[in-house]
């Protein structure tokens, strides 16, 4: 029945989430989810917000949301934009932002979500190729183009970058919009917001999905100055006046004030990394240094693909890229110490 599809469907090529298991007893490595649950004043929140007011719309200014995200950056709300997961904030901002005569710049490791949202939105794009040890070369972006996005700390190596490097990107590039995906700088990273108010081509977006233990009610912000928001507001207004429902707004602006509840499990998914990947290289991996909630890590004794299918076996789900330069990889994201354990038990049994 594609005969019906409208012509630009026919040359998509969908982005593939990780795999969601519905069967129980799976150890669930594989798509960068907090291994603990959201903070009790969401659920608190939540509850209080599942009441007849369903029947009404929710605020589609997000004013409450904004305002404490805005707060906490020392900028103002004006200056915030959210939507329904950092996905669809960055599918507006590719829409409203980095479509332009001159190619968008990105790594070609790198979120695997990029060339798809430029394939539906017809926009030119340049794979920047990372080095050998997978790090972005800024100076690799020091060339004419219509716009940059980077992902910092980058997916899925995991690699971070210092802030100072974001800055001498923003000064090279002073008539480009450069916009950096931060969905794991809670994890080690070092967030570009404080930059916002020097730079008005900078924008950056986060998630409340990872750090926050989130990924199930989806949302998403970007920070920047008014202009680039006004555009995204314009294309959001032109899709979907309401992308965050009540349960959602109240659940996130719960969670973005739990501070408390914020750093302490921060500090915990840090702290079993980190002990993690000393188990890995001790196991024979190479690991590459990580700045967000997962790991990633090739064993030079055995091919990507028969791991993922052993561990797999084994009821232990990690996720695994079929590009050439990583299809040895396994990126591991950061369970508990418990589900860490299993993952390295397993490992042990299949290397040895």
């Amino acid at each position: 029945m594609s005969r019906f599809w409208s012509p630009i469907v026919h040359s998509l090529i969908p982005y593939v989430a990780g795999e969601q298991p519905t069967a129980g007893g799976i150890t669930k490595l594989n798509t960068n989810e907090s291994p603990y649950g959201p903070s009790p004043l969401v659920l608190e929140a939540i509850s209080k917000a599942a009441s007849d007011t369903l029947r009404l719309y929710p605020d589609p200014t997000a004013r409450e949301l904004r305002a404490a995200i805005a707060e906490s950056f020392g900028i103002d709300k004006d200056e915030v934009f959210v939507g329904n997961g950092s996905d669809e904030v960055l599918a507006h901002t590719f829409q409203a932002l980095l479509n332009h005569e001159r190619p968008l710049l990105f790594p070609d490791i790198s979120y695997s979500f990029y060339p798809t949202y430029c394939r539906l939105y017809g926009i030119a794009y340049q794979q920047v190729p990372v080095d050998a040890e997978m790090r972005i070369c800024l100076d690799d972006y020091r060339q004419p183009c219509g716009a940059i996005i980077l992902p910092n700390p980058n997916a899925p190596t995991g690699i971070g970058l210092p802030q100072d490097d974001i800055e001498s990107l923003l000064k090279y590039h002073p008539d480009q919009v450069v916009v950096i995906d931060e969905a794991y700088v809670d994890f080690g990273g070092e967030s570009a917001v404080p930059l916002v108010g020097t730079y008005p081509n900078l924008l950056v977006i986060q998630t409340l999905s990872k750090s926050r233990g989130l990924a199930g009610l989806r949302v998403g912000f970007a920070v920047g100055q008014r202009p680039l928001i006004e555009a995204l507001e314009r294309v959001k207004d032109s899709f979907n006046s309401y992308p965050l429902d009540r349960l959602a707004l109240a659940g996130a602006v719960a969670a973005w004030k739990d501070r408390d509840w914020f750093d302490r499990h921060r500090a915990m998914i840090i702290a079993s990394r980190e002990r993690l990947a000393v188990a890995l290289k001790a196991l024979g991996f190479h690991v590459l240094p990580s700045s967000a909630n997962f790991l990633f890590a090739r064993h030079p004794n055995r091919a990507g693909a028969e791991l993922t299918a052993e561990l797999r076996s084994r009821g232990i789900l990690t996720r695994r890229f079929s590009a050439d330069r990583i299809s040895d990889f396994l990126r591991i994201s950061i369970g508990t110490d418990e589900e860490c354990d299993r993952l390295l038990a397993a490992l042990g049994e299949i290397l040895h």
